[in-house]
């Protein structure tokens, strides 16, 4: 009898452990959705191991950038279960420039983020922070800038037949990046201006976003961002970055810029609940309302463009020569005496465009001729009233 009981006894037991686990299953499963990586960040601290990167006083740029992105990646991943945290190095650890974009390849990143501070040979008082994408550096500041931060190769073995000849010290070599802008361009200028703007609301000076032929962000397959956190060169500056206060703000500005961008990202992506969207878009509807900023592209047009701009169905070339945070007058001199000068405004910015035609080969005639006094003059491209790619 006692066996008999015994054993039933187990039987009972085991059941319940069964509708434990089921019961602990259902109750955790939507826990377990919720944190579904469905985002991935690299973020890509430069130089390191036997590169230093530019020299402070007190300090080697290498350890700056990885203190930055370790305090970003930590951040990122407090506030976003959603997101992948991915670092090319984690330690003081050598690794070339092809095989960090590589890590980002490999691991089909959404974003992937270089962190950097900035040094010039001479001009110790030269301060601020400015944001990189890639293109072809049209002033010599920007090309400087590429040559240093390009310069780590020549500590790779066969560089030059791993980069096809690429010599970071010639201008020539600069030249592969004249068109070299690819499909990730327009996500990777809107990182860039929010983590310009993000700086600025840190009380950090603005270099504003900028365009060089960086071989760490060539080979990238998705939206990819140079970051210079600051002037190693200037010894406030290098006491700021190396302050572990200093490294805090410079990772929240970071992380703030990333929080915009992924929100965006999950709006495009349909990943925000459409009560939230709705309500979202009436208050920006409402915003709109009382300030007279358009929520989507709108251009305005002078009167001489009027009739060019009219025609329905018909792509119409402009090329682009400035952005600004409000609207300039028209005799602004950031048009360098240009006339009839026309805008679009989107996603609250200010686009100046000059000149107007259906004709590719005009607009690239006109883009040849100004670029004398705009060195980052680009073609866009509009339909029916709205920029198209």
């Amino acid at each position: 009898m006692l066996r008999k009981f015994t054993k039933v006894f187990k039987v009972k037991r085991i059941f319940l452990a069964y509708i434990y686990i089921i019961l602990s299953l259902l109750f955790n499963l939507p826990l377990v959705q919720a944190q579904e990586k469905t985002f991935t960040v690299v973020i890509d601290a430069g130089h390191g191991g036997r590169d230093p990167g530019a020299k402070g006083a007190t300090v080697n740029e290498k350890v700056i950038n990885l203190a930055v992105a370790l305090k970003l990646g930590n951040l990122i991943s407090d506030k976003h279960d959603d997101v992948k945290v991915i670092y090319t190095r984690k330690t003081d650890k050598f690794i070339e420039l092809d095989e960090r974009a590589n890590i980002a390849n490999r691991n089909k990143a959404d974003l992937f983020i270089s962190i950097h501070a900035n040094a010039v040979k001479r001009g110790s008082h030269v301060m601020g922070t400015e944001t990189f994408t890639l293109g072809l550096a049209r002033n010599d500041e920007n090309l400087e800038v590429a040559k240093r931060e390009n310069s780590v190769i020549l500590l790779e073995d066969d560089y030059l037949q791993k980069y096809e000849g690429f010599d970071p010290n010639s201008t020539e070599s600069y030249i592969i990046f004249e068109f070299m802008q690819n499909k990730h361009m327009e996500q990777s200028i809107q990182l860039a201006s929010e983590i310009q703007k993000s700086f600025t609301t840190a009380k950090r000076v603005d270099r504003g976003v900028k365009q060089a032929g960086l071989l760490v962000l060539r080979k990238t397959s998705m939206p990819s961002v140079l970051v210079e956190l600051g002037f190693i060169t200037n010894k406030d500056e290098e006491k700021f970055m190396k302050s572990a206060d200093g490294q805090n703000k410079l990772a929240k500005s970071l992380y703030d810029a990333f929080a915009k961008y992924k929100k965006e990202y999950d709006k495009r992506k349909g990943l925000i609940t459409s009560s939230a969207s709705t309500q979202k878009q009436q208050n920006e509807k409402t915003e709109s309302e009382k300030t007279n900023k358009p929520q989507t592209p709108t251009i305005v047009h002078t009167k001489e463009n009027a009739k060019t701009n009219n025609k329905k169905d018909q792509i119409i070339y402009k090329v682009q020569i400035a952005t600004s945070s409000k609207k300039l007058p028209g005799n602004s001199n950031v048009f360098k005496g240009y006339k009839n000068v026309d805008y679009y405004i989107e996603k609250g910015l200010y686009k100046y465009t000059y000149g107007e035609t259906t004709d590719m080969q005009s607009i690239t005639d006109i883009q040849r001729k100004i670029r004398k006094d705009f060195k980052d003059a680009f073609i866009v491209a509009f339909k029916n009233g709205e920029r198209i790619k």
